[in-house]
């Protein structure tokens, strides 16, 4: 929290490998990941051509947006399937644009069982309603 939040532009070149990274919007925080790739992961979330396996927050923000919060784990009902509706593509497309002009921080963790603990207490000491860690 202590990091001036990048806003509307990319994480600058010197974002570390490996961190725990955080989304806010008008300062609610809202989504927490955590990846080997910061700067790569940043743009997965919201760049225009990102697909719906990439930009994993983007799609619960479409999700909610069109209100089919149900996950469906077969083909017919697939997150494929989903961006071929029109109402959820352009859903899904202006949740990436919202995405970019969140609020994005970070902080450098390389070792992978304190990047998970740190993500997870993060979410729950931020209350940041996008996260789940439901098993599927």
């Amino acid at each position: 929290m202590a990091m001036v939040p990048v806003i509307g532009c990319p994480p600058p070149l010197t974002t570390p490998a490996s961190g725990v990274y955080l989304f806010s919007e008008g300062g609610e925080h809202l989504y927490v990941g955590r990846s080997n790739r910061l700067r790569k992961r940043y743009f997965l979330h919201c760049r225009p051509g990102s697909q719906q396996n990439q930009a994993s927050f983007a799609f619960r923000l479409a999700r909610e947006a069109t209100q089919q919060l149900e996950a469906s784990y077969t083909k017919d009902g697939g997150r494929k399937q989903m961006v071929l509706q029109d109402g959820f593509r352009t859903a899904f497309e202006e949740a990436k644009a919202r995405i970019r002009r969140m609020s994005y921080r970070f902080v450098e963790e390389a070792d992978q069982t304190r990047q998970a603990l740190l993500e997870l207490y993060v979410s729950i000491a931020l209350e940041t309603p996008y996260n789940d860690f439901n098993t599927h």
